[in-house]
């Protein structure tokens, strides 16, 4: 009977050790999943807050530094050229303009004064009217007027001669304008060609074609093209609005020429 209660004994407290056992594997365990969940939201979160971070501060960036970066990104040695291809056909463009500008004349009012002054045979008083007024239809009119003592026909080559001199001026400078506008692309174009070749040669130096040695050759490269194009649109666009303003200058100087001539025929004495 002894026997058998030490024997009930052991059985009861092995099972009740075997049961702690168990307990405390599973507690351990349930601790240590939680501890690994903890840790994993923690190093998400963690990350999160990283790339929010990261966002923030390239959203606080300024147009100005983002432009520097991509600047640089690109390859000094490709972008220089582009943004000196920009600087000079935005100097040509403003100075076309500005010339264009100042050669707009109000070439009804001008005949008229014009007309008033060969009307009463005072050429003089016309040529000074001439003088006075700014662009090239006036000095147009004025070599006219200064050679009708010879005669109209005489007068009229000169207007035909001195026209031609006048739109020579009026459209210099343009044709190194569409040559900056053909250059700026062809240099990006250029340095992409260069950077995709760079691009393979880090591919063949890592021996792997991974994502990111591809995505990152590949996005320098391309930088120098954009710019490349953003500076060859502003050009073109400076150009064709030239282009036109030239255009109904000239427009008006022959309309005005013809005008011109009938008012000296009308009252050559």
């Amino acid at each position: 009977m002894k026997k058998l209660c030490a024997y009930l004994s052991i059985v009861i407290i092995l099972t009740l050790g075997l049961s702690n056992a168990v307990f405390a594997q599973k507690q351990t365990a349930k601790t240590t999943t939680e501890t690994a969940t903890v840790s994993a939201t923690e190093t998400a979160a963690t990350e999160t807050a990283a790339v929010e971070q990261t966002a923030a501060v390239e959203e606080s960036k300024s147009f100005h530094q983002v432009l520097k970066t991509k600047y640089i990104e690109g390859g000094v040695q490709w972008m220089t050229p582009i943004l000196i291809c920009m600087i000079l056909g935005l100097a040509l463009v403003i100075e076309r303009i500005l010339y264009v500008n100042l050669a707009t004349t109000n070439a009804d009012k001008l005949l008229l004064q014009i007309e008033d002054n060969v009307k009463t045979g005072n050429y003089e008083g016309a040529k000074e009217v001439c003088r006075n007024t700014r662009g090239p239809l006036a000095s147009i009119f004025f070599q006219g007027l200064d050679r009708i003592d010879n005669g109209l026909e005489d007068a009229e080559k000169a207007l035909t001669s001195y026209g031609g001199v006048q739109m020579a001026r009026l459209e210099s400078n343009m044709v190194w304008i569409s040559l900056f506008i053909a250059i700026a692309p062809s240099l990006g174009f250029l340095g992409t060609v260069v950077g995709m070749v760079q691009a393979f040669d880090d591919i063949e130096k890592a021996g792997d074609i991974s994502p990111t040695v591809v995505a990152g050759g590949m996005k320098v490269a391309l930088i120098t093209t954009i710019f490349g194009l953003i500076v060859a649109l502003i050009l073109q666009v400076c150009y064709n609005y030239l282009l036109s303003k030239i255009e109904s200058i000239v427009t008006t100087m022959e309309d005005a020429s013809i005008s011109f001539m009938d008012i000296l025929v009308k009252n050559r004495k």
